[in-house]
């Protein structure tokens, strides 16, 4: 059974990466569900106080994350419809086979909202550059969170390692 829950945790650690990019998953607070699954496990020591700690820092990640893009749309002068393309053009970006189709997919996503939207050429691309700073930000904090708590998964089951395996 111990194995077990490793094995689950270890998943949700590596969603908790995936999620760092995918709009659906929220990458930290998934990495996060992995380390109390660890908690849980009765041949590891994992205290309170660090679950505390790393789920406040994956919820405070988990509201920056709606807040940077649109800080960053904002910036730049974009409009809610930008930040709507900018999420379906990351969706379709991660689906298309085109290579670096996950930071084209927003900027274009960004662009295509902005012109719908009756915004003029440069204020479209300079919207689209904002939001795909903004977005690239965000995946940026959530990605070295969501390594932080992988570290911490491995060390911690380092640590166990004679008790687990």
């Amino acid at each position: 059974m111990d194995q077990l829950l490793i094995i689950l945790a270890g998943l949700l650690m590596l969603l908790g990466l995936i999620g760092s990019f995918l709009p659906v998953i929220p990458g930290p607070l998934t990495g996060w569900a992995g380390l109390l699954i660890l908690y849980f496990n009765p041949n590891i020591d994992l205290s309170i106080t660090t679950i505390i700690v790393t789920l406040i820092v994956a919820i405070l990640i988990w509201v920056l994350d709606y807040i940077i893009p649109a800080m960053g749309t904002k910036r730049f002068g974009g409009t809610k419809a930008g930040m709507i393309g900018t999420t379906i053009g990351l969706v379709l970006g991660i689906l298309s086979p085109i290579p670096g189709g996950i930071i084209l997919g927003p900027f274009i996503g960004a662009f295509v909202g902005e012109l719908v939207n009756k915004a003029n050429t440069k204020t479209a691309l300079k919207a689209a550059f904002g939001s795909l700073l903004g977005f690239l930000t965000s995946a940026f904090i959530k990605l070295m969170v969501s390594i932080v708590y992988l570290g911490l998964f491995i060390s911690i089951i380092w640590n166990h390692k004679e008790g687990l395996f």
